[in-house]
C-alpha cells in the first residue's frame, strides 16, 4: 500500500518490510539516510562497544570488495557518507548526484546484505574504541554525559541489554569480550524489522520504488525492540575530576512523550527556556550574572519518551551559584511565559523548522526521524500550520502542570566537592 503524507512525498513498506520514505525535490543530488533501530543499548551486557564496533566493522569491506576497494566504490562515485550510532540507532547515510543513486544504493545494500567482516580487522577497531573512550577523560563535558546518562537511565538488572549508562565505544571490559561470532550474532539484529530508509531526490516515485525494492531484497527481518528508558527523578551526585579546569553541570528531567498532545507546546518553552541569545537561561546565567559563558537545554528522546538536558559549565567557585540559577529557571516555568517570550520563541522554532528542511541531507534523516520517533511524516506546512496555531494560553496550560525542577536529577563533574 502506498500513503501520500504529502504533495511530493511518499511513504511505502516494501515487499521485504522495510519502510521507505522518498520526498520528491527539484535539483541536481540526491540524499538517503538508513536508520536500522539498534543502537548502543542494545549491547548485550557484557559486551559494551557492539554496536559502535560493529558499525565500523561493516565498511571494512562488502559486496565482494575489500576496504580499500569499498571506499575507492564511493569515492569514484563522489558520495559523501555519514550516519553513525546513537543510543536507539544505528545511522548509514549518503548524498550525491541524482544520477549515481542507484550504484550509492548499491553500496549501502552491500554494506548490510552483504558484508566481509574480515576477522583480522576486529582487534584494531576494538583498539580504536578504547582510544576513544580515554580520550573521555580529555572531554569532561562529554564524560558528564555519560555519567549522566548511568545515574539518570540506570539498567535494568532483569534486560539483556546494557542499556544506556555507556557510550558508543562501550567499555574497557566490554571491548575486551567482544568476539568474531558475537558480533556476528549481533549482526543478526539488523533488518527490515523497524529500520526506515528515507530518500531525497529529483526521481520518479515509482523508480525510486523500484530501486529500493531491488536493493534491500532478500534483507532478513532482524529485531526491533524498544530499551526502556526509566528515569530516576530527584538524584544528585558529584563526580570527582582533578584535571578539569571547571565544574560541569548537568540536569535531566522528564518532558513530554513526542507522539503526545504536548509535544509543540513543551518545544516553545524549551526554545524560550534555551533557544538562543534572547532565552532564559542565557539571560540568567550568563548575562545578568557572568557565571558561565556556555548554557544550554534541550529535548532528548529515549525509549519512547522524551527529557530535558540541560548543561553548564562554570568555574569551581561559582558553580553552586550555577546550578541554584539553573534549577531556579526551571522552577519558573510553570508559572508561564510572557506574550514576548511565546512569539519570539514561536518564530524561532518556525525559523528552525523551515531552515531544518532546506538541505537535503537534513530532510533524508528528518524523514527517518519522523517515521521512526513520530509514526508519520510531518511535512514543513504541516509543522508551521502547528506551530502558527499555538497559542500563548495552549502552551501555559501545559507549563502549568510541568514543573521539571521538582523531579531533575543533578549530576556534576569537577574538581572540589559537591557544590552546595
Amino acid at each position: 500500500m502506498t500513503i501520500v503524507a504529502a504533495p511530493g512525498t511518499h511513504v511505502w513498506t516494501l515487499e521485504g518490510g522495510l519502510t521507505a520514505a522518498f520526498e520528491q525535490r527539484k535539483g541536481p543530488g540526491f540524499a538517503l539516510d538508513l536508520r536500522v533501530p539498534v543502537g548502543g543499548a542494545h549491547d548485550p551486557l557484557g559486551q559494551e562497544g557492539s554496536a559502535g564496533v560493529l558499525e565500523e566493522w561493516l565498511y571494512k569491506g562488502a559486496g565482494g570488495r575489500d576496504a580499500r576497494a569499498y571506499q575507492d566504490a564511493l569515492d569514484d562515485l563522489g558520495v559523501r557518507r555519514g550516519g553513525g550510532v546513537g543510543p536507539e540507532a544505528t545511522r548509514f547515510g549518503v548524498s550525491g548526484l541524482t544520477a549515481d543513486l542507484p550504484a550509492a544504493l548499491g553500496l549501502v545494500a552491500d554494506l548490510l546484505l552483504r558484508p566481509a567482516l574480515p576477522p583480522e580487522e576486529l582487534p584494531v577497531l576494538a583498539d580504536l574504541a578504547r582510544q576513544d573512550l580515554e580520550g573521555l577523560e580529555d572531554s569532561p563535558p562529554d564524560l558528564l554525559a555519560t555519567e549522566a546518562r548511568r545515574l539518570a537511565f540506570p539498567r535494568d538488572p532483569a534486560s539483556p541489554f546494557a542499556g544506556y549508562a555507556h557510550p558508543a565505544s562501550g567499555t574497557p571490559e566490554g571491548l575486551s569480550n567482544l568476539s568474531v561470532d558475537g558480533l556476528r550474532a549481533f549482526l543478526a539484529r539488523y533488518g527490515t524489522r523497524g529500520s526506515v530508509v528515507g530518500l531525497v531526490a529529483d526521481a520518479d516515485p515509482a523508480e525510486v520504488r523500484a530501486l529500493l525494492e531491488r536493493a534491500f531484497a532478500g534483507w532478513r527481518p532482524g529485531e526491533a525492540v524498544t530499551v526502556p528508558a526509566d528515569f530516576r527523578p530527584g538524584l544528585r551526585v558529584h563526580v570527582p575530576h582533578a584535571e578539569a579546569e571547571q565544574t560541569h553541570l548537568s540536569v535531566t528531567a522528564p518532558g513530554a512523550p513526542p507522539r503526545s498532545a504536548d509535544w509543540l507546546a513543551w518545544q516553545v518553552a524549551l526554545t524560550a527556556l534555551a533557544g538562543g541569545s534572547a532565552s532564559r537561561l542565557f539571560h540568567a546565567v550568563r548575562e545578568e550574572r557572568g557565571l558561565a559563558y556556555s548554557v544550554s537545554a534541550s529535548p532528548v528522546l529515549l525509549g519512547g519518551r522524551g527529557f530535558l538536558a540541560a548543561y553548564a559549565g562554570s568555574t569551581p567557585e561559582r558553580a553552586p551559584e550555577t546550578l541554584a540559577v539553573l534549577l531556579a529557571e526551571l522552577a519558573r516555568l510553570p508559572q508561564g511565559l510572557t506574550e514576548a517570550e511565546f512569539e519570539r520563541a514561536r518564530r524561532g522554532l518556525t525559523a528552525s523548522v523551515v531552515f531544518g528542511a532546506e538541505s537535503p541531507r537534513a530532510r533524508a534523516s528528518g524523514l527517518t526521524r519522523d517515521l521512526a520517533v513520530f509514526g508519520r511524516v510531518r511535512s514543513v506546512a504541516d509543522l508551521r500550520a502547528q506551530i502558527a496555531a499555538l497559542t500563548l494560553e495552549r502552551v501555559n496550560a501545559f507549563l502549568a502542570g510541568y514543573d521539571p525542577a521538582a523531579q531533575a536529577t543533578v549530576v556534576t563533574l569537577g574538581p572540589g566537592e559537591v557544590p552546595a
